[in-house]
């Protein structure tokens, strides 16, 4: 069976912003707060990487990729001091579940909410494993039996899922983790503002990065992609979607177009909030 792109990228839209409560709602900074995590980064990297276990900067620097490794090593492994990495996963789900729930309050959900977690558990029991450390250690979580905590934690597994096959197609495109962000600027998507604050670049570090990519020609003197930047990234953004279509191979049709019908209220909702801003390191959402 063959699908386009465009089915993964619009899944994406949808799953991404239900997972993303947990970096921005405050509910879930609140519990990664009280569980013993200080300041906001602290409990960024602690709830992110817990499922990979009591980890150090190196393998977080790794598999996270567009952060630099001094700002890394300013939370990890120090976070474990002040609470082991099952205090993370208990407080990230149970603030991520009390703002989804805030967020899905005026909505009727009922049978469509289990028909749809079933649909995505079956997505992310059967999508490909292999390379994708971070989705991997999500899966081998315990399965929640709350809806709105399975759906959360179904969205979780496919974000990273995507995730770590992006990664993966940078890797394979020579593009490092700071590069990747400056070519977001470059095309675009995010202003440079946004990254100075949520990936801690400096004047002298993105001169450097973006030196870099000059030389190789992908973007020009005024810091605009240049028609092999714009290739590349496209490239990029292509072998991407379809690294995350894989999760997709167990469902039909049907239920694909099902989950598109049932997720979109859901990600519209958590929108409403106003809890995720216009324009995040990542870029915009078109739900």
């Amino acid at each position: 069976m063959t699908r386009s792109n465009l089915l993964a990228r619009r899944l994406w839209t949808l799953i991404e912003p239900i997972h993303i409560v947990t970096y921005f709602s405050a509910e879930p900074l609140s519990t990664l707060a009280n569980a013993g995590y200080r300041g906001f980064w602290m409990g960024y990297f602690a709830g992110r990487a817990a499922p990979l276990g009591p980890v150090g900067a190196d393998l977080v620097f790794s598999t996270f990729y567009n952060f630099s490794q001094q700002h890394v090593s300013r939370a990890i492994p120090d976070a474990w001091s002040f609470a082991p990495p099952s205090a993370a996963l208990e407080a990230r789900q149970r603030g991520s579940v009390e703002a989804l729930q805030r967020a899905f309050a005026q909505l009727e959900t009922g049978d469509d909410l289990r028909t749809t977690v079933e649909h995505l558990r079956m997505a992310a029991l059967t999508a490909p494993e292999e390379g994708r450390p971070l989705f991997a250690a999500n899966r081998g979580l315990p399965w929640p039996e709350e809806p709105v905590a399975a759906l959360w934690h179904a969205c979780t597994l496919l974000r990273e899922h995507r995730g770590d096959g992006h990664v993966s197609a940078l890797v394979a495109a020579g593009i490092g983790g700071r590069e990747a962000n400056a070519l977001q600027v470059a095309a675009g998507a995010v202003p440079r503002e946004v990254f100075n604050v949520a990936r801690h670049y400096d004047d002298d570090e993105w001169h450097h990065v973006t030196r870099r990519l000059m030389d190789r020609g992908l973007i020009d003197s005024n810091g605009r992609l240049t028609d092999r930047g714009v290739e590349l990234r496209s490239e990029v953004e292509d072998r991407t979607d379809r690294a995350a279509l894989t999760a997709c191979d167990s469902l039909s049709d049907q239920q694909l177009d099902f989950l598109i019908d049932s997720l979109t209220p859901l990600a519209r909702a958590v929108i409403r909030t106003g809890d995720i801003p216009d324009v995040t390191p990542i870029g915009r959402f078109d739900v």
